[in-house]
């Protein structure tokens, strides 16, 4: 669809809304500004303009049609949290610049990597360390380890096509899946992460810390990655097992890199301060959004990133023009009673149903509404804050419908190869057809639903979530 199309269907579908009667116990500004919102979730779908652009649209016309005041339409882009996801983009940055990403995924290689199975928990693991502080999903999992993967592929003479099954195929298929894993391990892992924190502390009034996410996703998140390598090695074998070859290509990059660098070993230190202090915040009381700022200070100022690096990388500044965007229009369709209203309509058609087979149904809903989506991020803005207030009135405790909801907004990004910014990288690779990438990716949802629902369900009782 053309780009004048879809901003005809956009307006189309906006004022169709805004001109239906106002449903009985709502607010004419409430309606209108769902039908704004509405429209701009549309626009981020059918993309006639990048995400920030349409959001900076959609706050425009909130002001000018009086639905907001203007410094309502842009009260969010103070939010710490919003702050939060553009420092960790930062970080990632630095990881990018130093090669610090790279070096740690060549060592944990160089270690282990004798075996494709390894080699796919090497690729996990790497993941996984990067993911604290990168919260573009694409730059980890495309920016850092996709070269990794292919260049692994090729030292084997696994290439798209005929030698694809020999080791490349099972790569790509198992670090993309690992990717949607850690991604939610952390709400600093995946920019729509902090924007479902703060959701939920506008629809439900709680507060979930950077800890608290981190402590709850712990054990169904490591169990997933545990498992879903040697899931992936059952269900869709290499042809060859054995790759001593991969510690000697490890060995050879890092022979070619020396010993650590000095801004690398600044990154590595500014990175386990920010972690501890993180997940020490209860006790410290120092606020995470000015952890990450100190960090970022103590790069600028040990010219590890300067200004113009800052000023370049156009991830973080996009970020905080979207989410702010989004997240604003969001709170204040619960501060005028849009969600509220929504929450008791639909719970009132899930009369008699238990809290929890309630909440298994909306989970599996939201999990798998995501065949419709090409962003996480337009995935949660429409869905995530109806879905655990609906899923509250129903009688599921706060903490564990929104984290639970949380978690599946990035698991279901493993679905499709449109499904989130990694996806058409590694799909796009050619060493996975499309139909096998579909099936992969609906057998890996089973198996992370049966861990992070099940698993998960008992550890969050444990932590006395629910």
């Amino acid at each position: 669809m053309g780009k004048w199309k879809s901003f005809l269907l956009v307006t189309l579908i906006g004022a169709a809304i805004w001109f239906v009667p106002v449903p009985a116990g709502l607010k004419p500004q409430a309606w209108h500004l769902l039908a704004i919102f509405v429209a701009t979730i549309i626009g981020i779908i059918l993309n006639p303009l990048p995400m920030g652009a349409m959001a900076l649209i959609g706050i425009t016309v909130c002001a000018l049609t009086k639905t907001l005041t203007v410094p309502e339409a842009l009260s969010a882009f103070a939010d710490a949290t919003i702050w939060l996801i553009v420092c960790a983009f930062l970080f990632a940055r630095s990881f990018i610049k130093t090669g610090l990403g790279s070096r740690i995924a060549y060592m944990l290689m160089r270690s282990i990597g004798d075996s494709t199975l390894k080699l796919g928990y090497v690729l996990c693991i790497s993941d996984l360390i990067l993911a604290p502080a990168t919260p573009s999903n694409t730059a980890r999992g495309g920016g850092v380890l996709y070269p990794i993967v292919r260049s692994l592929g090729s030292a084997f003479d696994s290439e798209p096509g005929p030698t694809a099954r020999r080791v490349g195929a099972y790569l790509m298929a198992t670090q993309f899946q690992g990717n949607c894993i850690t991604s939610a391990m952390f709400m600093t892992a995946m920019a729509a992460n902090p924007l479902a924190a703060v959701l939920a502390k506008q629809v439900l009034k709680i507060d979930i810390s950077w800890g608290l996410w981190a402590l709850a996703a712990s054990v169904p998140g490591l169990v997933a990655l545990i498992v879903m390598p040697y899931f992936l090695y059952k269900i869709y074998p290499p042809e060859l097992k054995h790759t001593p070859e991969a510690k000697e290509l490890a060995k050879s990059e890092l022979a070619k890199r020396g010993a650590m660098s000095t801004p690398e070993k600044i990154v590595l230190a500014v990175f386990i301060g920010a972690l501890l202090l993180w997940s020490t915040s209860s006790f410290t009381k120092i606020n995470a959004t000015l952890v990450a700022l100190m960090g970022v200070c103590v790069m600028l100022i040990t010219e590890v990133l300067t200004w113009q690096d800052i000023l370049d990388d156009k991830g973080p500044w996009d970020t905080l023009m979207w989410m702010g965007g989004l997240v604003g229009m969001a709170g204040f369709l619960n501060k005028l009673g849009f969600i509220p209203w929504f929450a008791k309509t639909v719970s009132a058609s899930l009369g008699g149903i238990a809290w929890v087979p309630a909440l298994t149904i909306l989970l599996v809903v939201y999990m798998y509404a995501h065949y419709g989506f090409a962003s996480l991020t337009a995935h949660v803005t429409a869905m995530y804050p109806a879905f655990i207030a609906v899923a509250v009135a129903a009688g599921a405790p706060p903490f564990l419908a929104a984290l639970s909801m949380a978690y599946l907004s990035n698991l279901c990004g493993g679905l499709t190869h449109y499904s989130t910014g990694t996806a058409p990288i590694y799909f796009g690779s050619g060493y996975v057809d499309q139909g096998t990438w579909w099936k992969l990716g609906f057998s890996a949802s089973v198996v992370n639903m049966l861990i992070w629902v099940g698993i998960g369900g008992i550890w969050w009782k444990v932590l006395g979530l629910w």
